[in-house]
């Protein structure tokens, strides 16, 4: 299986599911906490990699965002974006879909403004210097409230022609999507697309909401829909797209082994899926590592691959003129023996 990572790195990919304070890596976690002088509880980056060992999502968030009170200026996150732009551009990524959760900043007294402005600026550059284009994704923290939601989106109002939609992430359990059906309206009215963590942790009914109450484009994870028959057939005839993250679903342990990971049967199944990284510094992999571990887990074939490299571009939010680009770079390079 190992012969198809160059196939892999080079085959056209987007990622819509990627948190981009996710990426902060220790060594970078160090360097903006000397250059912003901020007092980090660990000495090295030996400490802060052991511990990254998470026996569920809560264990992950508690040190996320610990570690996001590092970020506090402008070339804070916009350094933090083209490091994770440079990484993806490497897996063979043309598109980013990109997660933030501005209230892990505003409510550490962080302005909107310098985190929209920051991610902006690495957004532009990337596409300039790498060719990787992206769009934003405003996520609201469920373990909030969801008057804190609705002041987030209005705090954004004058970001919002350069954010494409948005997201709900966290805490999972307990908080289903229904707690925030106000807010994903007014965002709709606003002509945003959305997108909602659903069926991670938390119950297939979740996912229900997340489409009859929220009434999202797509589902991130959406793992457990498929114990629902009824669910898998709707998510199915609706072409809704799940962004699967599958290093991630190791990590924290939604399943216990790579080779147990639901991701093929979902193919199987007629589901729309597509690979992920979610959060690759705590995770253990980029996109192109995600793609390699679960091909060689799984056993995917070509087949397999290229059709999870049309998904990713289908379930976008690209104009359907570019969509049907990229398909074609797919198919002349599939035709060119990859």
């Amino acid at each position: 299986m190992t012969d198809l990572a160059p196939f892999i790195r080079g085959l056209p990919k987007a990622e819509l599911h990627l948190h981009i304070e996710g990426s902060l890596e220790p060594e970078q976690m160090f360097e903006f906490a000397r250059r912003n002088r901020v007092a980090l509880p660990f000495n090295t980056v030996e400490e802060v990699r052991a511990a990254y060992a998470f026996s569920n999502l809560q264990d992950f968030l508690d040190i996320y965002y610990q570690g996001a009170g590092v970020l506090l200026v402008e070339d804070d996150f916009r350094d933090l974006a083209l490091a994770y732009f440079r990484r993806v551009a490497a897996d063979g990524c043309r598109h980013v879909e990109l997660f933030f959760d501005p209230q892990t900043h505003t409510d550490r007294g962080i302005p909107f403004s310098v985190v929209a402005e920051g991610l902006l600026a690495g957004i532009s550059e990337a596409e300039r210097t790498l060719g990787v284009t992206s769009s934003l994704i405003l996520c609201f923290l469920r373990h909030l409230d969801e008057d804190a939601a609705i002041a987030t989106l209005k705090a954004a109002e004058p970001y919002l022609d350069r954010i494409q939609g948005v997201g709900l992430d966290s805490s999972e359990v307990g908080h289903p999507p229904s707690k925030f059906a106000r807010v994903f309206k007014a965002a709709r009215e606003r002509g945003l697309k959305l997108v909602a963590h659903a069926g991670e942790e938390g119950p297939p009914e979740y996912v229900w909401e997340a489409l009859d109450v929220l009434h999202v484009d797509r589902i991130d994870h959406g793992n457990r829909a498929l114990e629902d028959a009824a669910l898998v057939k709707r998510l199915a005839a609706e072409g809704m797209t799940l962004t699967v993250c599958p290093l991630s679903n190791l990590k924290l342990c939604v399943v216990d082994d790579l080779k147990a990971h639901p991701l093929k049967r979902m193919l199987d199944l007629g589901l729309r899926a597509t690979i992920n990284s979610d959060d690759p510094a705590y995770f253990g992999g980029y996109l192109g590592q995600n793609w390699i571990e679960v091909a060689e887990a799984l056993s995917l074939t070509r087949a397999d691959l290229v059709m999870l490299a049309k998904n990713s571009f289908t379930g976008s939010f690209l104009p359907p003129a570019v969509v049907r680009r990229h398909l074609a770079d797919i198919d002349a390079y599939v035709a060119a023996g990859g």
